[in-house]
């Protein structure tokens, strides 16, 4: 079954990119308009975030969403077959720094959120530098799926590593100048082990773990957002956060990040993926949480 699904996605993502972004326009008509994915949830995510914009003007945000919801997956789509080919032409940026750190011998972190086109930086980012690249990824529920997006994902040579198992998947890089990708603005499953803050005024749990890891290792640490320049074209921009994560206070390198991300969200909503239920766990003020915003913690709820 694989191997049939896979040749018939490769067929369709042979189609001009033109035609698969007609396929998009479909998609996002009935996506949006017949079957309401996951409406509700976006609107409450919006409201949540955007509680002083009126309702039309988070409507724009909401069906500018679902577009470029559409086009992620079209996208991704048309990696199966052009690969490093399709990323190079669609994808750009400046690699001076990252090049910079590699030749200072300096292996580093690269923070970002779940901004589209995700994959396609997968990819693009790979000719960027010369670090051994270390990509983060969840796995997929559906075994065949997750082949498919292991196939995908490592057609770029860079190195995949599970999140359910980060520790013991570094230990053959540990030697090697890296540059380790995460996005980190995953909600984390392990409630004692996370960074409490505000993000768009509510509290959220935020993982420790990329904190705690850029410490150990005295890793550079940097920020980066993609843009869309126009459709199907996206430009990454990045800054450095720090040259060495271990001299920063604990919990600086966290609250550096979550305001970086406020704000490019902001200057971009709908370019963050909504869809996702971000504030579904209430801050409970219970003594395994760590609050480390530089306001006082809210009161708990329930």
């Amino acid at each position: 079954m694989y191997y049939f699904i896979y040749g018939v996605l490769y067929c369709i993502s042979l189609l001009p990119i033109q035609i698969l972004y007609l396929l998009s326009d479909l998609a996002y008509v009935v996506i949006y308009y017949i079957a309401g994915y996951r409406r509700e949830v976006v609107r409450q995510n919006l409201l949540t975030a955007f509680p002083e914009k009126t309702v039309e003007e988070r409507k724009k945000i909401e069906r500018r969403f679902y577009r470029n919801f559409t086009d992620n997956f079209i996208e991704t789509l048309k990696l199966i077959s052009g690969g490093r080919r399709f990323a190079a032409k669609h994808f750009h940026g400046d690699p001076t720094l990252m090049q910079q750190l590699y030749e200072q011998g300096r292996s580093c972190q690269f923070y970002l959120g779940h901004n589209f086109n995700w994959e396609l930086a997968n990819i693009g980012v790979s000719a960027y530098s010369s670090h051994t690249k270390l990509m983060v990824y969840l796995p997929v529920k559906n075994r065949m799926f997750d082949r498919i997006m292991l196939k995908l994902r490592s057609s770029s040579g860079n190195k995949l590593l599970p999140a359910i198992d980060m520790r013991s998947a570094m230990m053959p890089y540990r030697r090697h100048i890296y540059l380790l990708a995460l996005i980190a603005d995953q909600a984390p499953g392990d409630l004692e082990k996370a960074y409490w803050l505000n993000f768009f005024g509510q509290p959220t749990p935020f993982l420790r773990g990329p904190e705690s890891g850029a410490a150990a290792a005295s890793l550079a640490v940097l920020f980066a957002q993609i843009y869309k320049t126009r459709r199907g074209h996206y430009e990454l921009r990045y800054e450095l956060c720090t040259s060495n994560a271990a001299t920063l206070p604990k919990g600086e390198l966290t609250r550096r990040y979550v305001r970086y991300l406020e704000k490019v969200i902001r200057e971009h909503p709908e370019m963050w993926l909504w869809s996702h239920r971000r504030w579904k766990i209430d801050w409970t003020g219970a003594r395994n949480t760590r609050w480390i915003d530089d306001t006082a913690p809210p009161p708990a709820v329930g």
